[in-house]
């Protein structure tokens, strides 16, 4: 067993574990691919604000550059992790990065631009926009990364819930 075989058969084990001692019956509605997700989502959303903040704070870019260059970044990683630890997909990477582009596409119009860039046109702090919007494109991007993209046997496997 490689030493990737080994982390993605960990974080999997670990995620199980945990979702199976969630109280008042949550181990019944919460699947471990969603813990697994938020786990790699977290990670990768504290990218994108480091980046955001790196971009627009410190090189002083446009909101609208600092956070499409952030978000695209994040996004792919995003991608790759969930790929590989979370949804244990062996699909062909090409129809499901197609897929997934446009997952992103959409999420990008409603989510980032029109919920996080108009609140912050509004003017909220934009740090705290983008926190709104990685909440409501929190549960799109699960939901599509589930049921669309990693899609089939794999992923009905992991879980019956959620």
């Amino acid at each position: 067993m490689t030493t990737t075989e080994s982390l993605v058969a960990g974080l999997s084990r670990w995620c199980e574990a945990i979702v199976a001692r969630l109280p008042l019956g949550l181990n019944r509605l919460v699947a471990p691919t969603f813990l697994g997700f938020a786990l790699i989502n977290s990670f990768t959303f504290g990218i994108d604000l480091a980046l955001l903040t790196a971009l627009h704070g410190w090189l002083h870019l446009p909101v609208w550059l600092s956070v499409t260059m952030a978000y695209i970044c994040a996004f792919g990683l995003s991608f790759v992790l969930n790929r590989t630890f979370n949804f244990h997909s062996h699909a062909p990477v090409g129809r499901q990065a197609v897929v997934y582009m446009v997952v992103v596409v959409i999420n990008y119009l409603a989510f980032i631009l029109g919920v996080g860039s108009g609140l912050a046109a509004l003017g909220l702090e934009y740090h705290l926009s983008r926190l709104l919007a990685g909440a409501c494109e929190a549960v799109y991007i699960y939901s599509a990364m589930r049921w669309v993209v990693f899609r089939g046997p794999d992923t009905a496997v992991m879980s019956q819930s959620v």
